[in-house]
């Protein structure tokens, strides 16, 4: 993105509908970060200081409340590829979790976008900013375990889960007690001496 680009887009104002939603919603201190325009006036991939929201063009204004936001704390993975005409795509991995301690992977949202804007660094650092710590663990018989750490919002501690690389290593007795034992040790050494 060229200084001109930059420029332009801090004193471009941000499409109604885009404002409307960062408006309507239920925290009062949520703020527009950057958005991009989606691939054949879909509408809008935007980035908040809460989470990624997905505005459509074809949204009722009195709808705009009802746009969900993906916080940036249940982003397992984001990346981007740009095409080199301002535009690209992202693939977006969100977390859910499954039971306390225990995160799974959902199926991948993908975004073209038309223009991205300032959208892939600010994505980049948001999501880079709620974890905290990541390291792989092995598990028997093959397979692993991530074990992440993570900032959430309005929490002084940070939240350890595990994400299986497999699902279904979850339902593997041993896999699991592995798993337990990992995460256990992981919160165990980041606590305060």
């Amino acid at each position: 993105m060229t200084l001109l680009d930059r420029v332009r887009q801090r004193f471009t104002r941000p499409p109604e509908l885009v404002r409307a939603v960062v408006l309507a919603s239920s925290d009062p201190d949520e703020r527009l970060l950057a958005w991009g325009t989606l691939v054949r006036g879909e509408g809008w991939l935007v980035a908040t200081s809460r989470g990624l929201r997905r505005v459509p063009a074809d949204l009722a204004l009195p709808q705009a409340g009802e746009v969900g936001v993906l916080p940036w704390h249940e982003v397992g993975t984001a990346r981007w590829t740009a095409t080199g005409d301002g535009g690209g795509r992202f693939e977006v991995t969100p977390l859910t979790e499954v039971e306390p301690g225990v995160q799974a992977r959902l199926p991948v949202e993908r975004h073209a976008l038309a223009d991205a804007g300032g959208l892939p660094p600010v994505v980049r650092r948001r999501v880079d900013q709620t974890v905290v710590a990541s390291r792989r663990a092995p598990l028997p018989g093959g397979g692993g375990v991530v074990l992440v750490a993570r900032r959430l919002p309005g929490q002084a501690e940070r939240e350890w889960t595990v994400v299986f690389d497999d699902d279904a290593d979850r339902d593997d007795p041993t896999a699991r007690e592995v798993a337990r034992q990992r995460l256990a040790e992981a919160v165990a050494a980041d606590q305060p001496g």
